[in-house]
């Protein structure tokens, strides 16, 4: 199940473009770190980090970036960071463009 949520997400996020924004409730002090639909558009994560000093928020967007191939600079909390209702700013990857010299 978790890699068809992961699917979805990437599909959606790719087709976005600029920016897209992902509604998530955290589970912090998890087990493991995994991702699950929720409700609607809003995606559980559970993280393996206490939500203290901000280390469940610094987790989650270094879960993120590795599950998604997305630089974790692409990745910022809206709304949510002393909450466990977040919104997300995701910006995709640019495409990377190949320069040929002439000459």
């Amino acid at each position: 199940m978790e890699k068809n949520v992961i699917e979805k997400l990437k599909e959606k996020i790719n087709s976005s473009g600029e920016k897209f924004i992902l509604n998530i409730k955290v589970i912090a002090s998890a087990k493991k770190n995994s991702i699950e639909e929720y409700e609607g558009e809003i995606i559980k994560i559970k993280i393996n980090k206490p939500a203290v000093e901000g280390k469940a928020n610094k987790a989650i967007i270094e879960y993120l970036s590795e599950i998604l191939n997305i630089p974790k600079n692409n990745i910022s909390i809206l709304k949510g960071e002393k909450n466990s209702l977040k919104s997300l700013q995701i910006i995709p990857k640019s495409p990377i463009i190949n320069h040929v010299k002439e000459g």
